[in-house]
């Protein structure tokens, strides 16, 4: 009787606990996240070592974010008919050899293309990886299977970041590729060795849904508020180490410290951004937004000061990424009410519209870098950006009401 009661419990137990698969997909989402973002606080050095400009070097975000952009929507669908494990180890192969093609880059140009391929493989693996994980476990744990994979990204900006950044400030950037590489190796071997053969694939992405559901003028309005008000900050953002070391005063790393309280600040600002936006997203929106604009407009006043420009920064992060969770929300319902059935092809297409509203953040702080207002311009030429999604946001909830 005791033995047979151990048993139940052990098997519930089993039952209750998450697969180890799903562990293999947040280490692989932690190492693309690191890619993405450690390469803010290495501009200067890249641009120093290579010979280029500052402006030039902010490409490396900009075509980064239209990489991911392509292959969050157009590659997802061309890769539909593919079993989802072996897209999978796909992906991560294209992601280690792009960063690795980065770490021995002997030019700008290289090491821009490197870039731009390791942009695919992130499209595509945040667009396949919610499926993967929700196929996981059972209907009532797949948000939770979700959260825990893009918790991945989350803790890259937190740790991954100011690390790869306080590595290639001290060891070269070609480190920082190097260990990023090492970590995608480490995912790919998790994800071969724990991720099951047999998941189960959803009807492919097809491109004509695509182009169905950017006919409708609410969801269209949707994704141009997700690049502008997400991609305001970038503007600064994108420039924010140079900003730190040239306008602020910090040596180099410091800066690194402060990306840290930038990226525990970016998390904090997810839950609650999550938590305000359940119900209305436009109206929680509306409040972020205003809140984004102010704060990048304080710290065109506050960057000269040291003890201000990091309580400043402090909320610039908060806000920076509190409007993901609502913007996510806002273009699937606005899918649900008007073209039922097409939710994962708005979600994807928001995807690429976060990194359009990178590339437009990071092309326009290169603008300002390089105009004659200089990069302590960056902020308030952001919150102009934010204020454009501001008004589209005003301009849809009084249309929807939601």
């Amino acid at each position: 009787m005791e033995t047979s009661t151990i048993h139940r419990d052990t098997t519930v137990a089993k039952k209750k606990s998450l697969p180890a698969a799903l562990w293999a997909l947040t280490i692989s989402a932690f190492a693309i996240g690191t890619t993405e973002f450690v390469i803010v606080g290495l501009l200067s050095t890249v641009a120093s070592d290579l010979g280029t400009s500052l402006t030039s070097a902010g490409l490396l975000v900009s075509l980064y974010a239209i990489g991911v952009a392509i292959g969050a929507p157009i590659l997802t669908a061309l890769t539909g008919k593919i079993p989802r494990k072996q897209l999978l180890m796909g992906i991560m192969l294209l992601f280690i050899i792009g960063n690795g093609l980065a770490a021995i880059s002997p030019s700008f140009e290289l090491l821009l293309l490197s870039r731009v391929v390791t942009g695919f493989a992130h499209g595509v693996f945040f667009s396949i990886g919610s499926t993967i994980a929700a196929s996981l476990v059972p209907k009532d744990k797949r948000a939770t299977a979700i959260s825990i994979m893009f918790a991945g990204l989350t803790v890259a900006i937190v740790t991954g970041v100011p690390l790869g950044t306080y590595i290639g400030q001290n060891f070269g950037w070609r480190a920082t590729f190097i260990g990023v590489a090492l970590l995608g190796l480490v995912g790919a071997i998790a994800s071969l060795a724990l991720v099951p053969k047999n998941i189960k694939q959803s009807a492919p992405l097809r491109l004509i849904d695509q182009l169905k559901v950017i006919k409708n003028p609410s969801i269209l309005l949707v994704l141009a508020i997700t690049a502008f008000g997400y991609g305001g900050t970038f503007v600064t953002f994108t420039y924010l180490t140079p900003l730190l070391e040239e306008v602020t005063g910090f040596s180099s790393n410091m800066t690194s410290i402060f990306l840290l309280i930038y990226g525990i600040a970016i998390a904090i600002g997810n839950i609650i951004g999550g938590k305000v936006s359940n119900n209305k997203p436009g109206k929680a929106l509306l409040v972020m937004f205003a809140l984004q604009a102010i704060v990048l407009f304080v710290l065109y006043f506050t960057a000269s000061s040291q003890i201000f420009a990091i309580v400043t920064l402090f909320f610039m992060g908060i806000l920076a990424f509190s409007n993901v969770p609502a913007l996510q929300l806002y273009v699937v319902k606005m899918a649900e009410k008007y073209l039922p059935g097409t939710e994962d092809v708005a979600s994807a297409l928001n995807i690429a519209a976060f990194n359009v509203g990178i590339a437009i953040g990071a092309y326009v702080g290169g603008m300002v870098v390089e105009s004659s207002l200089g990069i302590e311009a960056t902020p308030w030429v952001g919150g102009l950006l934010v204020i454009v999604g501001f008004l589209l946001t005003l301009v849809l909830f009084k249309k929807e009401k939601i």
